[in-house]
């Protein structure tokens, strides 16, 4: 009798486990709806919802499935970071010299050390030269050494992704990254004088700008049509400007220079316009063990760049956040690989599973890089649970308000509940973050979308967040 007893205590509790997990895998009908509607399977698609208080899903499919995360890989890198250097950490850049100072005068080398600073932009690094200046050089007779060996040096080719080398987010990684890397062109059409005007952001020294010519028409596709022609001798555009455009800016990744052309460039009209006087060369090294300390910049602290990078998809600052978790743990000089390695190992000790993790450069900008949906919604509620939780939160975008979400959602109830960490890339469409329900309790919601129709699933995870808002 007791062994009958058993096996019926056994069925049941089978039945109740079927029920639960088929419960789980019914994606609600208003999601299913979009994803008929726009003809994406739901076999392309990965759900992982779970209260951040709960110890399982409310709701899965394809949960345990490998799917290429685009940009929410950023949420991965990022608490990764927050986690294991802390949010108190900053980047340095140091200046040194090396000889004698005669004077004002410095009869030696300069060099500047970089960390992987993310976000050492123009007005910092004229601030940084400011210092410098303050230290009483004025005249540099020996060479600039221009200091990257934090980061490994590797091959990288800027149109290896999508054959678009000028778009700013193909900047590759660098110890000695200045404000990303990247042009600021500002076009002011002058009608009176049937020209343009072309200024250059930052200013960059030995590059003549050859303006386009005035054009009527429409203004279009007007990047494309201004035709421009980058490389060591100079910008000119062989197409021409519709008047009718008015003031724009076009941010141009200038890849025919490279970064120490960049850099060197840079550093000379801001040093010049300094006051400083130098003639030498822009060269690579390493800094010498008895070069003095000159000046040093700190960067803005580990939240706030985090902040940049989730709110505002930032793919070559997050490439740089993962370099820099290698070499603050140790692995110098730093290299993807090393710092995969770290992030799952980070990610195994918290228990969870990363057999079908892949981490190229951490930023999603990437064909192989790969998360299951369980994995990104575990990891986010280990790190609601962590003390660095208002820094990974407070870096996504608020949902109908801000950063990549401010368009989305914007008339639904789910707006101003919910911080959304969006990815995409052709044929991949994916949210991830939390959700403030309106009973109070707040969810992991995780969607990803792999397929040739992904551009049209938005619908389908606008829709699961609203109804996460509603029903959970």
């Amino acid at each position: 009798m007791r062994t009958v007893k058993y096996f019926s205590f056994l069925c049941i509790l089978f039945l109740s486990l079927m029920s639960s997990a088929s419960s789980a895998q019914r994606l609600p009908a208003t999601v299913t709806d979009a994803l008929n509607r726009s003809a994406i399977p739901l076999q392309a698609v990965g759900v992982y919802v779970q209260q951040v208080t709960g110890a399982a899903p409310v709701l899965a499919l394809n949960a345990e499935a490998g799917f290429n995360p685009a940009s929410t890989m950023k949420l991965v890198t990022s608490n990764a970071a927050l986690d294991l250097l802390g949010p108190a950490f900053t980047w340095k850049t140091g200046v040194y010299a090396t000889g004698t100072q005669d004077g004002d005068v410095l009869n030696g080398d300069l060099i500047i050390k970089g960390s992987g600073d993310p976000k050492l932009v123009t007005e910092k690094f004229w601030q940084l030269l400011r210092q410098v200046r303050a230290s009483g050089i004025r005249e540099i007779r020996g060479n600039l050494v221009l200091d990257r060996s934090v980061f490994a040096a590797m091959p990288y080719d800027p149109a290896r992704f999508d054959d678009e080398p000028a778009k700013p987010y193909n900047a590759g990684p660098d110890a000695l990254l200045l404000n990303y890397k990247v042009l600021a062109l500002h076009f002011l059409p002058q009608p009176m004088h049937l020209a343009v005007a072309v200024q250059s952001d930052p200013p960059v020294a030995g590059m003549p700008i050859a303006a386009p010519v005035l054009s009527n028409g429409p203004c279009g596709d007007w990047q494309t049509g201004l035709n421009a022609q980058l490389d060591a001798g100079g910008l000119r555009f062989d197409g021409s400007y519709p008047s009718s455009c008015g003031e724009k800016t076009w941010y141009l990744h200038p890849y025919g220079l490279s970064s120490t052309e960049y850099f060197g460039r840079v550093f000379r009209e801001l040093w010049r316009e300094s006051g400083g006087v130098f003639s030498g060369a822009v060269t690579e090294g390493v800094t010498p063990v008895d070069a003095r300390l000159v000046a040093e910049w700190q960067s803005p602290s580990l939240p706030e760049v985090v902040r940049d990078i989730n709110k505002y998809s930032n793919n070559v600052m997050a490439r740089q956040l993962l370099l820099t978790i290698a070499a603050e743990t140790g692995n110098l000089p730093a290299t993807p690989e090393a710092a995969a390695t770290i992030v799952k190992g980070w990610l195994d000790h918290k228990g969870i599973d990363t057999s079908k993790l892949v981490i190229e450069n951490g930023s999603g900008l990437s064909r192989i890089e790969q998360v299951t949906p369980a994995l990104m919604g575990r990891m986010l509620a280990a790190a609601f649970r962590s003390p660095v939780m208002p820094e990974l939160m407070s870096s996504m975008p608020v949902v109908g308000l801000d950063g990549t979400m401010r368009k989305r959602l914007v008339d639904d109830t789910v707006a101003g509940h919910a911080h959304i960490k969006t990815g995409s890339l052709d044929g991949v469409r994916a949210v991830a973050g939390y959700v403030l329900a309106a009973s109070g309790r707040r969810y992991v919601v995780v969607c990803i979308i792999n397929d040739i129709h992904a551009v049209r699933g938005q619908a389908a995870q606008d829709a699961l967040l609203q109804w996460v808002y509603e029903k959970g």
